[in-house]
Parts: structure tokens; sequence; C-alpha cells
């Protein structure tokens, strides 16, 4: 692998807060058949003028299409980027949760930070997956259950721990957030 692919995370098509601006706009216009920036910016808990000109990227981007009375709509992509990241985060959410065994709260963190991260190629095997997982196979069934039985949790000493490996997955000082922060 390149030691440029990090680079890739500037190459998505929307950034997080992008993302979060289009669901609002989708779910207000669900909800209240309009959207205006008022709206959108209390929804997401932000000023008016923040809203604003975070709005005029999506705009110019034809993302957001804004009408004579000033009310807001999606465009087909902006619809189709909206409902992506929405299915992204259900999928997500499920893994973490469902498969993975994570609190369910964690695992809705979680899925929020990088749900608008996934490649076309991830998100559709992804829910290929999860539609896997959600079925009754017998052989589903016995992995779900050999799953069970494999959930480990770090014994915080990598000489005794089955989980980590070679490197501590637990913080040094037990006082510290259990998420990676950089």
């Amino acid at each position: 692998m390149s030691h440029d692919v990090w680079k890739e995370f500037e190459d998505n098509q929307i950034t997080h807060s992008a993302a979060h601006y289009l669901m609002a706009i989708k779910q207000l216009l669900e909800d209240h058949g309009y959207a205006r920036v008022t709206d959108i910016a209390k929804s997401l808990n932000i000023t008016r003028g923040s809203c604003s000109i975070s709005l005029k990227p999506l705009k110019k981007r034809g993302l957001v299409v804004e009408d004579e009375n000033r009310f807001l709509k999606l465009s087909d992509e902006g619809q189709r980027l909206a409902e992506l990241v929405e299915l992204n985060d259900k999928l997500l959410e499920l893994l973490f949760g469902e498969v993975l065994g994570v609190d369910q709260d964690q695992a809705e963190i979680d899925a929020c930070k990088i749900e608008h991260l996934l490649s076309i190629e991830v998100s559709t095997r992804l829910s290929a997956f999860v539609k896997v997982w959600q079925s009754q196979a017998p052989e589903v069934q016995a992995f779900k259950e050999l799953l069970k039985k494999s959930r480990h949790h770090c014994a915080g000493d990598c000489d005794e721990c089955d989980v980590c490996g070679q490197v501590c997955i637990q913080p040094a000082d037990k006082n510290t957030s259990d998420r990676l922060k950089i």
C-alpha cells in the first residue's frame, strides 16, 4: 500500500458537516415539506450565520437549491448523497452494535464519525453482509454463536491478552478515554 493513501481522506465527496446539512434538509422536507436556513440551524443547533456560510459550497456544487422565496431543497445528487449517508449510518450501527457487540450509544457515535467516508464498493459489500447477517441461514446462526463465544475483553497486558496482540489497545492511563484522540 502506498504511503500516500492517507491523503485519500481529503478526496471524499462530502465532508462530515456537509453530510449532516444534507440529512437535516432531507429530514425537514420529509417532516414539514419545507426547509429554510433558520430551520436547518435550529435542527443542527448552530447559528443562522454559520448555517448560511456552510450552505454556500453545497449550493455552489448544486447539491442544495434555493428558490426565490429562500426555501431550500436537495438536488437529485444531494438527495442521493443524503440517502447514501443515512444508509451507511444504519449499516455501520448494525455492524458495530449487533455484529461486533459494541454498546449501542458507542456504535451510533462511531457510525456517525465515518458514515460519509465509505466508498460505494464498501457500502455495497457492507449492505450485502448485513443482508446475510440478518438471514436465518443455519451457517449464519452458527457463526453468530461462534462470535458470541469469542468475544474477549482486553486484559490490559499484551503478554496475557488474546485481543490486542503486540500493541495494547487499552490506554496506559485507565482514566483516559477509551476512544483514540490525537
